[in-house]
Protein backbone atom coordinates (compact mmCIF):
# COMPACT_ATOMS: atom_id res chain seq x y z
CA UNK A 1 0.00 0.00 0.00
CA UNK A 2 2.87 2.53 0.95
CA UNK A 3 4.24 2.24 -2.39
CA UNK A 4 0.84 2.49 -4.15
CA UNK A 5 -0.03 5.49 -2.03
CA UNK A 6 3.46 7.75 -2.23
CA UNK A 7 3.10 9.36 -4.73
CA UNK A 8 -0.38 10.92 -3.67
CA UNK A 9 0.55 11.57 -0.20
CA UNK A 10 4.82 12.48 -0.62
CA UNK A 11 5.39 15.63 0.62
CA UNK A 12 8.11 18.42 0.04
CA UNK A 13 10.52 18.14 3.04
CA UNK A 14 11.23 22.30 4.38
CA UNK A 15 13.40 24.11 6.47
CA UNK A 16 10.25 24.75 8.34
CA UNK A 17 9.31 21.20 9.23
CA UNK A 18 10.76 17.44 8.90
CA UNK A 19 8.81 15.33 6.10
CA UNK A 20 6.31 12.66 7.65
CA UNK A 21 6.66 9.56 5.89
CA UNK A 22 3.93 8.01 4.27
CA UNK A 23 4.25 4.47 6.27
CA UNK A 24 3.95 6.59 9.44
CA UNK A 25 0.83 8.23 8.14
CA UNK A 26 -0.45 5.01 6.58
CA UNK A 27 -0.10 3.41 9.97
CA UNK A 28 -1.56 5.93 12.07
CA UNK A 29 -4.97 6.12 9.38
CA UNK A 30 -4.98 2.32 9.89
CA UNK A 31 -4.80 1.89 13.60
CA UNK A 32 -7.44 4.42 13.95
CA UNK A 33 -9.77 3.34 11.27
CA UNK A 34 -9.29 -0.32 12.89
CA UNK A 35 -9.49 0.33 16.60
CA UNK A 36 -11.66 4.24 16.67
CA UNK A 37 -8.70 4.84 18.92
CA UNK A 38 -8.25 8.59 19.75
CA UNK A 39 -5.83 11.43 18.15
CA UNK A 40 -4.24 12.03 21.95
CA UNK A 41 -3.99 7.98 21.92
CA UNK A 42 -2.19 7.98 18.50
CA UNK A 43 -0.11 10.62 19.33
CA UNK A 44 1.73 8.58 22.07
CA UNK A 45 1.68 5.42 19.68
CA UNK A 46 2.62 7.28 16.95
CA UNK A 47 4.69 10.31 18.84
CA UNK A 48 3.26 12.86 16.12
CA UNK A 49 0.91 15.30 17.38
CA UNK A 50 -2.68 15.00 17.54
CA UNK A 51 -2.92 18.13 15.42
CA UNK A 52 -0.94 16.69 12.47
CA UNK A 53 -2.68 13.44 12.77
CA UNK A 54 -6.21 14.97 12.84
CA UNK A 55 -4.85 16.40 9.36
CA UNK A 56 -3.21 13.08 7.73
CA UNK A 57 -6.34 10.34 7.87
CA UNK A 58 -8.53 12.61 6.20
CA UNK A 59 -5.88 12.88 3.73
CA UNK A 60 -4.70 9.43 3.64
CA UNK A 61 -8.52 8.06 3.49
CA UNK A 62 -8.69 10.18 0.15
CA UNK A 63 -5.55 8.53 -1.14
CA UNK A 64 -7.00 5.07 -0.19
CA UNK A 65 -9.89 5.47 -2.05
CA UNK A 66 -8.72 7.21 -5.19
CA UNK A 67 -6.19 4.60 -6.00
CA UNK A 68 -7.79 1.73 -5.18
CA UNK A 69 -12.00 2.85 -5.71
CA UNK A 70 -11.81 1.40 -9.23
CA UNK A 71 -10.31 -2.40 -7.81
CA UNK A 72 -11.71 -2.89 -4.76
CA UNK A 73 -15.24 -0.84 -5.39
CA UNK A 74 -15.98 -1.78 -8.20
CA UNK A 75 -19.30 -3.18 -9.26
CA UNK A 76 -21.05 -5.20 -12.24
CA UNK A 77 -21.06 -3.01 -15.17
CA UNK A 78 -22.57 -5.50 -17.43
CA UNK A 79 -25.60 -6.86 -18.72
CA UNK A 80 -23.53 -10.45 -18.72
CA UNK A 81 -21.54 -9.80 -15.52
CA UNK A 82 -25.17 -9.06 -13.78
CA UNK A 83 -26.24 -12.61 -15.44
CA UNK A 84 -23.45 -14.39 -14.19
CA UNK A 85 -24.37 -12.74 -10.72
CA UNK A 86 -27.97 -14.28 -11.02
CA UNK A 87 -26.50 -17.49 -12.16
CA UNK A 88 -23.93 -17.84 -9.01
CA UNK A 89 -27.03 -17.31 -6.77
CA UNK A 90 -29.06 -19.88 -8.82
CA UNK A 91 -26.32 -22.53 -8.59
CA UNK A 92 -25.05 -21.82 -4.94
CA UNK A 93 -28.23 -20.86 -3.53
CA UNK A 94 -31.08 -21.73 -5.20
CA UNK A 95 -32.56 -18.26 -5.61
CA UNK A 96 -33.41 -18.09 -8.80
CA UNK A 97 -32.97 -14.76 -10.83
CA UNK A 98 -31.76 -13.05 -7.48
CA UNK A 99 -28.88 -10.29 -8.02
CA UNK A 100 -28.40 -9.36 -4.57
CA UNK A 101 -29.06 -10.54 -1.01
CA UNK A 102 -30.24 -7.46 1.44
CA UNK A 103 -29.68 -7.42 5.07
CA UNK A 104 -29.63 -4.83 8.02
CA UNK A 105 -28.29 -4.24 11.36
CA UNK A 106 -28.32 -2.16 14.30
CA UNK A 107 -24.92 -1.11 15.70
CA UNK A 108 -24.59 0.06 19.30
CA UNK A 109 -22.71 3.39 19.44
CA UNK A 110 -21.84 5.17 22.93
CA UNK A 111 -23.58 8.55 23.28
CA UNK A 112 -21.03 11.49 23.22
CA UNK A 113 -21.29 13.57 26.51
CA UNK A 114 -23.26 16.02 26.82
CA UNK A 115 -25.38 15.25 23.54
CA UNK A 116 -28.54 17.19 22.94
CA UNK A 117 -31.89 16.37 21.69
CA UNK A 118 -31.23 16.11 18.37
CA UNK A 119 -28.93 13.17 19.11
CA UNK A 120 -31.22 11.36 21.16
CA UNK A 121 -33.69 11.58 18.59
CA UNK A 122 -32.43 10.01 15.79
CA UNK A 123 -29.91 7.49 17.26
CA UNK A 124 -32.14 6.16 19.85
CA UNK A 125 -33.03 2.89 19.51
CA UNK A 126 -36.32 1.67 20.59
CA UNK A 127 -34.91 -2.06 22.01
CA UNK A 128 -32.66 0.54 24.29
CA UNK A 129 -29.45 1.97 22.86
CA UNK A 130 -28.00 4.28 20.64
CA UNK A 131 -27.23 2.89 16.88
CA UNK A 132 -26.69 3.68 13.84
CA UNK A 133 -28.42 1.58 10.68
CA UNK A 134 -26.04 -0.49 8.24
CA UNK A 135 -28.13 -1.82 5.45
CA UNK A 136 -25.94 -3.59 2.92
CA UNK A 137 -26.69 -5.50 -0.31
CA UNK A 138 -24.06 -8.96 -1.13
CA UNK A 139 -23.69 -10.91 -4.05
CA UNK A 140 -24.16 -14.76 -3.88
CA UNK A 141 -19.80 -14.71 -2.63
CA UNK A 142 -20.50 -12.46 -0.39
CA UNK A 143 -19.54 -9.05 -2.12
CA UNK A 144 -20.75 -6.41 -1.21
CA UNK A 145 -22.23 -4.54 -3.97
CA UNK A 146 -23.82 -1.40 -2.14
CA UNK A 147 -23.18 -0.56 1.66
CA UNK A 148 -25.16 2.68 3.28
CA UNK A 149 -24.99 3.44 7.03
CA UNK A 150 -27.13 6.09 8.72
CA UNK A 151 -29.17 7.17 11.62
CA UNK A 152 -32.07 5.20 13.17
CA UNK A 153 -34.67 4.50 10.26
CA UNK A 154 -32.97 6.18 7.53
CA UNK A 155 -31.54 3.00 5.88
Amino acid sequence: MVVKLTPRLQKQSTFMRALLQVRLKLAATLRFLATGNSYPSLQYSFRVEASTICKCIPEVCKAIIAVYKDEVLSCYKTEEEWKDVAARFSSRWNYHNCLGAVDGKHIAIKKPPNAGSYYYYYYYYYKGFHSIVLMAVADATYKFLYVHVRAVGGA
